[in-house]
């Protein structure tokens, strides 16, 4: 009886002991991850709230200055979406998205097989080929527009060459052609960011599963889609998604290619979005089409998840 008094007596003096270290243990630990908190609400929360509350608002250049801006309501969302340019900019961001998301997979893919084999100066050829990716978008768009210059650019010069044209071809300023060489440089910007997570995905699959494979005849396309596309699955959906949510939003590269022209022919809501902001400066309206491309954006990665979870438990 004793024993058993002192040991609850004991007890109950350690148990505000033990909620003390436990109360100074989580306090460490929030204190821990306040600094990061604190910086997603000041540069990542406070900027999609403001520019959601923005597209409620007739807010303007004059606003700057009075401090004024009227809440509307929806009325933003109605002048965009009957926007003459708003539909143009949507199919060109549809076909500038899909067009760009299947050529940096394919060639991607393509290169991320070639680089699985060991050759000589492999290590060295896969470092170039990072070379796109840590270029400046700017100076990336800035090379590109003499490369696609139409008199002198080298491009039509190597074509000119050996015989393909007969003509230059207008790359940057006809409206037939803009949008093809916009999508172009940007599959060339996107292949290192593909060939980097493939490769890295590729190298995580057992070589023991292709020999087991080639005892069964699984070789060549077999295998490819029977071991590597299966275990590739997690790394291919990561990709996809950010690459559309990447390229869905692409800005600086069309504004330094064509700047949305000519003509609308490159104009996607991302550089219709800056236009009114930055250049018509009716910030609502800006504000108000980035909501919608957010939308898109979400939308597609909801579906997308969805569909790619039900395909992974079917097998």
């Amino acid at each position: 009886m004793t024993t058993t008094a002192a040991a609850t007596a004991e007890a109950a003096r350690s148990a505000p002991r033990r909620r003390g270290r436990a109360a100074g243990s989580a306090l460490v630990r929030y204190g821990f991850i306040a600094p990061a908190a604190l910086y997603l609400a000041l540069f990542f929360g406070y900027p999609i709230v403001k520019n959601f509350t923005m597209s409620f608002q007739e807010y303007t250049s004059a606003t700057f200055f009075s401090g004024v801006a009227p809440f509307v309501g929806l009325a933003n969302y109605r002048a965009v979406l009957a926007d003459p340019v708003f539909a143009k900019a949507l199919a060109n961001t549809g076909i500038f998205t899909i067009v760009s998301i299947a050529g940096q997979f394919v060639i991607g893919m393509a290169l991320a097989l070639f680089f699985r084999k060991s050759f000589p100066l492999s290590g060295v050829l896969r470092s170039m080929l990072l070379l796109p990716w840590l270029l400046p978008m700017i100076v990336s768009a800035a090379v590109w527009r003499w490369i696609l210059e139409q008199d002198s650019g080298i491009l039509n010069e190597f074509l000119s060459a050996v015989g393909v044209i007969s003509s230059p071809i207008p790359w940057l300023t006809s409206s037939d052609t803009a949008l093809i060489a916009v999508v172009m440089v940007n599959i060339w910007l996107g292949i290192p960011f593909n060939v980097v997570l493939l490769y890295s995905g590729l190298q995580a699959i057992p070589e023991q599963l292709y020999e087991a494979g080639e005892i069964d005849g699984a070789t060549g396309w077999a295998a490819f889609r029977h071991i590597t596309l299966p275990l590739l699955r997690p790394v291919v959906s990561v990709v996809l998604l950010l690459g559309v949510i990447y390229t869905i939003k692409v800005l600086d590269l069309i504004l330094g290619l064509t700047g949305g022209g000519p003509a609308n022919a490159t104009q996607t809501i991302a550089t219709r979005s800056y236009e009114m902001s930055f250049v018509e400066f009716d910030f609502g309206h800006g504000a108000a089409l980035g909501n919608v491309l957010i939308v898109i954006a979400l939308l597609f990665s909801v579906i997308y998840l969805r569909a790619n979870a039900r395909a992974a438990k079917k097998g």
